[in-house]
């Protein structure tokens, strides 16, 4: 048994290093405004189109980033979700309310 948790905490460790290496992209205002994020759900990197880039459009600029940003987010969290429950699958029994995805 001992070993098997060893195994778990090995592969659960392997998940979280690999969460920097999962990217996921959101955009927002017809692409004019994109966003990239990493698994452990840091912003690498904002694109704003070069249009946007007027004093006016300042507000509205800031919103689409926002928006880029969340929707960035849900896409690396779906994508981590699926790694995480690749990488876990058939370490232990199917538990009822045993969710790994919510420890990342």
């Amino acid at each position: 048994m001992f070993g098997k948790m060893r195994e778990m905490q090995t592969k659960l460790k392997e998940v979280q290093d690999n969460l920097e290496n999962i990217t996921a992209e959101g955009e927002s205002g017809g692409g004019m405004v994109k966003a990239i994020v990493n698994g452990r759900k840091k912003v690498i990197s904002i694109q704003i189109e070069d249009s946007l880039m007027t004093r006016e459009d300042k507000e509205m600029v800031q919103d689409l980033v926002v928006a880029a940003v969340n929707v960035a987010l849900q896409n690396v969290e779906a994508k981590s979700n699926d790694e995480i429950k690749k990488t876990t699958e058939g370490m232990i029994p199917n538990i009822p309310g045993l969710d790994f995805t919510k420890m990342f």
